[in-house]
């Protein structure tokens, strides 16, 4: 059996062209394209090289179409400064998570989503970030855990591969399924920003308007940054005119980046374009534009995949696991904040306010 879908999906896991795949497997570009167009199908020697090329199971190619993710219908963190290859191969790998996604789903209760939308009001990003702060209960606090608050709600988050450099993050919905995904290679400050930046996508533009564009990734910034640090929060801090040793201070409460706390105090016009700009002067000779130095924050991780894990744990092994993806467990470690094969400590908080029940279904 051979499903042709399942050759491309590799390949383009990959960063691999057609020329690129026919170079090192010995076969010629048209019969590749005749493979993964229906036209023709590999014998088992030839299958048995693309596998091994591709560093998939054999068993990988004989499964069926995996979920797609059109780029039409995601929207991508910075996508002006990736490669069409490498948001294939970020695309590739939401498509083989959301194949673990669908596999869970037939042995465990998951949270179903609840993602609030607004399409007939069409509120602004700030307005939007306060109803949906509204709507989850959060107050004016600090928002608790990203990832654990967004799969509280249904939101299936997981871990894009370490070799998707240029993906920051990515999100979609599939089949009324919200999905994100982030790169774990950011301070822990800057990854929440990310997941807040993806829940204003699903939030603003599902649906009724196009993710994409400079503009809807403008609107996702202001949602990020009116959703963690809410304005009456700010304003009961008293910022005003705030100096860089309070920023750095106000910073820690609400587990943002002294970037973005600076930005949001301007916006907020709690400092002037002149003590904005000589703030963030001092803040990038620090270090602070492109990191968080001295910061004691951990990057946050996945709550409910550690609690499947744990659950699947006296049944199947994580080799077991792999094989029912037709993945190497390796793969499906970078899928899931790396939860596996031994320890649960995927290097985020383990604790939440707000803790999503689970259960599985019998």
């Amino acid at each position: 059996m051979f499903t042709p879908e399942r050759l491309v999906l590799a390949r383009k896991r990959r960063r691999m062209t057609l020329a690129a795949l026919a170079r090192k497997c010995g076969i010629s570009p048209q019969s590749l394209t005749a493979y993964e167009n229906h036209r023709r199908v590999p014998t088992a020697e030839t299958l048995s090289s693309l596998a091994e090329a591709l560093r998939f199971p054999l068993s990988f190619f004989a499964a069926p179409p995996a979920p797609d993710m059109h780029p039409e219908a995601c929207s991508f963190r910075a996508p002006s400064k990736m490669s069409a290859a490498e948001r294939d191969s970020a695309l590739s790998s939401g498509a083989i998570a959301a194949t673990l996604n669908v596999w869970l789903e037939e042995r465990f209760a998951l949270p179903k989503p609840d993602v609030p939308t607004y399409p007939e009001c069409h509120p602004t990003p700030e307005d939007a970030a306060e109803l949906v702060r509204g709507h989850w209960g959060l107050g004016e606090a600090p928002a608790p855990n990203m990832v654990h608050l967004l799969e509280a709600h249904g939101v299936r988050v997981f871990s894009l591969a370490p070799d998707c450099l240029d993906a920051d993050a990515f999100s979609t919905t599939r089949h009324g399924t919200p999905y994100v995904f982030l790169n774990t290679r950011k301070t822990g400050e800057r990854g929440r920003f990310d997941a807040a930046h993806e829940l204003g996508h699903l939030v603003l533009h599902s649906g009724y308007e196009s993710p994409r564009g400079p503009e809807a990734e403008a609107a996702a910034d202001a949602f990020a940054s009116a959703f963690l640090m809410p304005r009456s929060g700010i304003l009961a801090q008293q910022l005003h005119d705030a100096s860089v040793e309070r920023i750095l201070s106000a910073k820690r409460r609400w587990q943002v980046s002294a970037m973005a706390l600076t930005y949001r105090l301007r916006t907020m016009k709690l400092l002037s374009e002149w003590r904005y700009h000589d703030t963030a002067k001092q803040l990038a000779q620090m270090g602070y534009r492109k990191g968080e130095p001295n910061s004691e924050m951990v990057r946050e991780s996945s709550q409910l995949l550690a609690k499947v894990f744990e659950a699947l744990r006296p049944r199947m092994s994580v080799t077991e696991i792999a094989a029912a993806m037709d993945i190497a467990p390796e793969e499906l470690n970078q899928f899931v904040f790396g939860l596996i094969p031994v320890g649960y400590q995927g290097g985020g908080e383990l604790s939440a306010p707000v803790r999503p029940t689970l259960s599985v279904v019998r």
